[in-house]
């Protein structure tokens, strides 16, 4: 940059040639400006910042120089942004008091401007399709603390929502979506919930997943479409809960010698460590040997973000070992590779459990295990405060104190440990 300092008398002015990415919207072969100093260190500084913004400007009159109908849209977003106005179309720009208009008229430095600033730039027709890849690119905040498996399951149901519509209806384009291809597109689902004997909740998960698409595609891209999207909803039945197992089920049936040798070790270590933890399935899994601690005072378990996101802030907790869990985890101390941030694991225990009548109805299953837990601990009398942070559970309020200590846990846990 200092070739590029001339001094004129005593001022020094930065002239620089244009580079030829850059002609095509500055029309003069070099840049001269004056940096209104005497000083050369200071000189020097102020074209480095004066260069800079040059090619900034340069780069969004570049990006305006486009042909098609998004890309003129995507650039007038980012020019009115750079200039420190909102787009708005013509007809908002027109409703402006008159001095928010003149701000932006005087704004105007370059005829690629005025399109941008004045609300001259068509928004564009964007296909359904379409939008489910812009709303990747909008929710990336979303995903950064999940595993690439948790990403994977929480895109699919967005993606099947939007494939279910397109297959039923065609990949209209958003702005072309009507209130009666969104009532046909819940009438479809209507019949398979009837035909099929799903639950409403199949089909309002649909629903919420296209409009979250929706919604956010259009306020991110500010295209001002009236969605039709309310009221579509199903009216849920009564959810059908998990049983948790009787304690008499678990020690006469689970825990009964040999009932679990059938089942892989990790899978078995898996279910046992749940017994007097009461942790989900999907925590168990992400378990290894920085958050298994076998050798401490009390022997515990930390539930924390590691590798994937926990469900809740209040899910991140320590859990004492004891009983049948404690021998699961000396006997896998590094964790679970085989199921590490995958769901299969709750499959295949209960694939297993039916197979060898350890379900104690039909609607029993690996999960019921934590709600076993926390019945247990209700019996035995052990106070809210303390099963909720045993549980991840929320506390309803501020959350005051730290809790009872690892040892004061295992000790209460300790009578109703199998």
């Amino acid at each position: 940059m200092a070739d590029s300092l001339v001094q004129i008398g005593k001022t020094w002015h930065l002239r620089r040639r244009v580079p030829k990415r850059f002609q095509s919207v500055e029309p003069l072969p070099f840049i001269k400006r004056s940096l209104k100093t005497d000083s050369r260190a200071v000189a020097a500084q102020k074209a480095v910042d004066m260069w800079n913004e040059l090619v900034e400007n340069w780069e969004l009159l570049l990006a305006g120089d486009v042909t098609g109908a998004r890309e003129r849209y995507d650039a007038a977003l980012a020019i009115a942004d750079k200039r420190g106005f909102r787009y708005k179309t013509v007809d908002a720009v027109s409703q402006l008091p008159v001095a928010d208009l003149l701000k932006r008229v005087e704004a105007v430095t370059s005829p690629k401007d005025a399109p941008a600033l004045l609300g001259a730039v068509d928004v564009p027709h964007v296909k359904l399709s379409e939008a489910l890849e812009m709303y990747w690119g909008f929710t990336k905040d979303r995903l950064r603390q999940k595993s690439p498996d948790q990403i994977r399951r929480w895109k699919n149901p967005r993606k099947k929502a939007v494939k279910n519509f397109i297959d039923q209806l065609g990949d209209k384009k958003i702005h072309n979506i009507t209130r009666d291809d969104m009532l046909d597109f819940r009438e479809w689902w209507y019949d398979r919930i009837e035909g099929q004997d799903l639950t409403a909740n199949s089909g309002n998960k649909d629903f919420t997943h296209l409009g979250q698409v929706l919604r956010v595609v259009n306020e991110k891209k500010r295209y001002n479409i009236d969605l039709p999207l309310g009221g579509l909803s199903f009216k849920e039945g009564d959810k059908r809960a998990r049983p948790p197992f009787s304690a008499s089920w678990i020690k006469d049936k689970v825990l009964a010698k040999g009932a679990l040798d059938g089942l892989n070790k990790e899978a078995r270590c898996l279910l046992l460590g749940m017994v007097n933890t009461g942790y989900r399935p999907s925590e168990g899994t992400t378990l290894n040997a920085s958050t298994i601690n076998l050798a401490a005072k009390v022997p515990h378990i930390v539930i924390k973000t590691d590798g994937r996101e926990v469900k809740t802030g209040n899910a991140k907790r320590e859990l004492p070992l004891i009983g049948v869990s404690l021998e699961a985890f000396r006997e896998c101390p590094d964790g679970f590779p085989r199921y590490f941030d995958k769901a299969g694991v709750s499959a295949t225990v209960n694939s297993f459990l039916s197979e060898n009548g350890l379900r104690e109805t039909p609607d029993h299953s690996f999960y019921s295990l934590r709600h076993s837990f926390e019945d247990r601990m209700i019996a035995a009398e052990i106070d809210m405060r303390v099963r909720k942070d045993l549980m991840g559970h929320s506390l309803g309020g501020f959350k005051y104190g730290q809790g009872a200590s690892l040892d004061h846990a295992a000790k209460l846990l300790k009578p109703l440990a199998f």
